[in-house]
């Protein structure tokens, strides 16, 4: 991890693997925060703004709320102003892509036009409501806009026959948070939560590349891109799939322990290789935290 990440992976490799500390994965994080809150400077490594954006502050919420920081934390606080700041009450999204991006390195998907927001609709929003719901006091300003979100972002959800995976696993992180506020969202919503969750489920499996022969041809979601733990459901309806992604995952890692990347830029930059090897450590944490819940870890 030295070697082939950025100090705050390393540090949250750390904290997730070896028990190291909080404290540490938040000094690293706090260097991509910005004085409004928000989170910029290529904490998403495939795009470079320096700026905050709604995206940016997710990828930084995705470490803080897998490490459970306190909302007391200044850093909390100061994310949670940001969003606020940000929010489009109009349509209870966030702008997932901000025009500022263009001046920047950037992979092609994160190029700004005037219909990107169509594309990309709920993600991260959906996930982002979560994060205010999670950290906010209940009925305080904060809860009550991501509230507001969550009413507009479940009928999306509910029409939906087939998602993007990124949007899909917004949901899925959403849920994760409405597992404890179910009560409040029979309220203030027409659907239960096993309604919201049966949804979200079934579009979570339609977007699995379930065909093995297929894997690491080309970008597209594996299952344990979407299933999280043993105690998923999805672990119970496809044991024999996650075996073969384990599987995939020990027979793909180079010999440093790493994986290659099926994404790319389109063009071999300077900035693109700078990205690649950040991703690189990025998805490594990621996949040794898979091996590990699944209890296979490969031996030294």
């Amino acid at each position: 991890m030295k070697r082939n990440a950025r100090p705050l992976e390393a540090a949250w490799w750390h904290a997730l693997m070896d028990g190291g500390l909080k404290s540490d994965v938040i000094h690293y994080i706090k260097a991509f925060q910005n004085k409004d809150g928000g989170f910029g400077h290529g904490i998403e490594p495939d795009f470079w703004l320096p700026q905050s954006s709604p995206m940016a502050t997710w990828a930084a919420g995705q470490y803080l709320y897998e490490l459970d920081v306190a909302s007391k934390e200044p850093v909390i606080l100061d994310m949670i102003t940001y969003l606020l700041q940000t929010y489009d009450e109009s349509t209870g999204m966030w702008p997932s892509v901000l025009p500022e991006n263009n001046d920047y390195p950037h992979a092609p998907w994160w190029r700004w036009d005037e219909r990107v927001q169509q594309t990309w609709t709920f993600n991260p929003g959906a996930e982002l409501a979560g994060f205010l719901i999670h950290w906010a006091y209940e009925d305080s300003e904060a809860a009550n806009v991501g509230w507001d979100s969550v009413e507009k972002a479940l009928p999306h959800l509910m029409r939906m026959d087939i998602m993007d995976f990124h949007e899909v696993k917004a949901y899925q992180q959403l849920m994760k948070v409405l597992f404890r506020h179910k009560k409040t969202l029979s309220k203030r919503t027409p659907y239960t939560f096993e309604e919201v969750y049966a949804q979200t489920f079934l579009l979570a499996d339609r977007c699995i590349d379930k065909y093995v022969e297929n894997w690491g041809d080309s970008y597209k979601p594996l299952p344990l891109d979407i299933i999280h733990s043993p105690k998923d459901m999805f672990a119970e309806k496809y044991p024999r799939l996650i075996g073969k992604n384990l599987d995939f995952y020990i027979e793909s890692m180079d010999d440093e322990g790493v994986w290659d990347l099926t994404w790319d830029w389109g063009e071999m930059s300077e900035a693109y290789a700078v990205s690649k090897r950040q991703w690189q450590g990025i998805v490594t944490v990621n996949r040794y935290q898979k091996l590990k819940a699944f209890d296979r870890l490969p031996e030294e």
